[in-house]
């Protein structure tokens, strides 16, 4: 008997023309990930009923959730579709490379249907009605480059084999802490040992009453950007800053070269006041825990610049 090993998984991608319409074979991307949690759920409500004898009654089946994070590389190419399900269709600029703007004020965000493919069961899940409710970046000195994307969807349809099998393939080229840097006002910000940004949609679920136990749709909610940069204690720039409320600008890139990056740039972050502890001997760090908002001049509070050799995320 075969079993399923997380090697030999496979995730197809594809975007839905029509809420919870899953896309034909053809038009599926199949993308790299590092781990996933997104699967449905349908839990068991406890008979009440009395006057049956002492033992209950059967149980009945509550409504269906489909949830859960996917954790996937920062890579060069499909990095894009993740940000197109988070913002909505980019703005693309360029003839080659091509630069791809993904703002957070888009109203109209697009839905997926994702298949986890376990071959060797063989089992297919197709989640439609997929919408991508987070993300979440972290910064460091080392190690690799990934996000978090918190999802939230309508229904799973089980199968036996792919939606799919000749699915579109990226290149895959991945980004490495190595090549990230934080900036402030174009800037390289010093003394910064970690950095974390958190994009939220606020998804909120439409739970009507419906015979098959799924939600009616997902809708965006007011958005949120939250995140942490932790510095060694050596002056007193943005102390001040927070001390006086002062608003600034934040850039979290990823480099290769001036054709292959991906840039987030936080418009207007506000910073507040933290402890500065001595725990010993060793270098003081201050952590600041901020908290974005939209830059009235530009109407926005969050773009994301990924500069690549594809032409269009349509």
């Amino acid at each position: 008997m075969a079993r399923a090993y997380g090697w030999n998984a496979r995730l197809l991608l594809g975007f839905e023309t029509a809420y919870g319409q899953p896309p034909v074979s053809g038009d599926y991307n199949v993308v790299p990930f590092i781990s996933s949690s997104l699967d449905s759920e349908q839990g068991l409500i406890e008979s009440s009923v009395l006057g049956l004898g002492r033992d209950p009654t059967a149980p009945f089946q509550d409504v269906i959730n489909v949830d859960g994070d996917i954790v996937v590389p920062v890579d060069l190419r499909n990095i894009g579709y993740w940000l197109k399900a988070l913002f909505g269709t980019p703005a693309t600029n360029g003839s080659g490379p091509y630069a791809h703007d993904f703002v957070s004020s888009e109203v109209n965000l697009p839905s997926l249907s994702l298949e986890v493919g376990l071959p060797d069961v063989p089992d297919y899940p197709l989640f439609t009605g997929v919408r991508a409710n987070s993300c979440a970046f972290n910064f460091q000195r080392s190690g690799e480059a990934q996000v978090t994307i918190g999802l939230i969807g309508q229904g799973e349809t089980p199968a036996s084999s792919t939606r799919d099998a000749s699915p579109l393939e990226a290149v895959y080229s991945r980004f490495s802490q190595f090549q990230g840097s934080i900036k402030r006002a174009g800037s390289n910000l010093a003394d910064v040992t970690a950095a974390s940004l958190t994009y939220s949609n606020n998804l909120e679920k439409i739970e009507t009453i419906r015979d098959d136990g799924k939600v009616e749709g997902i809708d965006p909610g007011m958005s949120s950007l939250s995140g942490s940069i932790s510095v060694r204690y050596g002056d007193n720039t943005l102390m001040d800053l927070a001390r006086a409320g002062t608003p600034i600008d934040i850039e979290l890139a990823y480099t290769i070269d001036a054709d292959r990056k991906l840039q987030i740039i936080a418009h207007e972050v506000y910073l507040p006041k933290p402890k500065r502890s001595i725990n010993g001997p060793g270098g003081i760090e201050a952590s600041y825990d901020f908290q974005g908002a939209k830059d009235a001049s530009l109407g926005k509070m969050l773009t994301i610049t990924l500069t690549n050799d594809v032409e269009d995320y349509l």
